[in-house]
């Protein structure tokens, strides 16, 4: 049986490198995209893809590089991420059309079409293959801050995407989750932490089941529920 897939989409320095080494570690062929790469396999054997996430026109192409190359991904992280700050005692004054299409691309649209591949390739892999999908969020799907305002929206909108797939899917044991690193107080962890998302999407891998789709989880801890 060759080794199981995982592909990490947005996986510059942070907990895209990270995820990946980490499942590395656990006997998975890896493949990692971000704009600012150069295409090819690394020194630690990670295909690496040149991908603008802003681009949702050219999901396809990099899967498809990644399925002939790899083969078909059983676990799909999107690290992708678009952020603007704006004034929070205006934030609407400074929005514009370029910056909001921008951050929808990465932040909602992408991720959309990014799960539609994810789900055309598990369809194809065996029942023992792990089917997940983790988009990696924040509290802001819960938390209203104007300085984010359209950062937020669109976490909103990847937050209902996750939610909606895990219904649909749960019957084909496909898996999806929104993961939200918090504290130990439940305040937003700005910035995440690399090794604690990585210890968790192996977590939620190895899972046989769908757990709650909005996964907010403690370093060391894992899962823990916030009101």
């Amino acid at each position: 049986m060759s080794a199981p897939v995982i592909f990490v989409l947005g996986a510059g320095p942070g907990i895209g490198l990270s995820v990946g080494k980490a499942f590395a570690a656990k006997g998975y062929k890896v493949a990692l995209a971000a704009r600012s790469f150069q295409e090819g396999v690394g020194e630690d054997g990670f295909l690496r893809l040149k991908l603008d996430l802003a681009k949702t026109e050219e999901v396809q192409a990099a899967y498809t590089k990644v399925t002939k190359q790899l083969g078909i991904p059983s676990v799909v992280v999107y690290n992708g991420a678009d952020r603007i700050v704006l004034d929070e005692n205006d934030p609407l004054e400074a929005v514009t059309l370029e910056d909001v299409n921008r951050q929808f691309a990465v932040n909602s649209i992408t991720p959309l079409f990014v799960a539609k591949e994810a789900v055309k390739g598990f369809k194809q892999l065996p029942s023992s293959a792990s089917k997940t999908f983790i988009f990696t969020g924040n509290k802001l799907n819960v938390l209203v801050w104007p300085l984010v305002t359209t950062f937020g929206m669109g976490k909103n909108a990847t937050a209902y995407l996750i939610k909606a797939a895990s219904q649909a899917y749960d019957g084909e044991g496909f898996r999806f989750y929104y993961c939200d690193e918090r504290q130990e107080d439940g305040g937003i962890s700005n910035p995440p932490d690399g090794d604690a998302a990585a210890e968790e999407y192996i977590r939620l891998a190895e899972k046989s089941d769908q757990g709650p789709p909005i996964n907010t989880f403690v370093k060391g801890k894992g899962y823990v529920k916030f009101d």
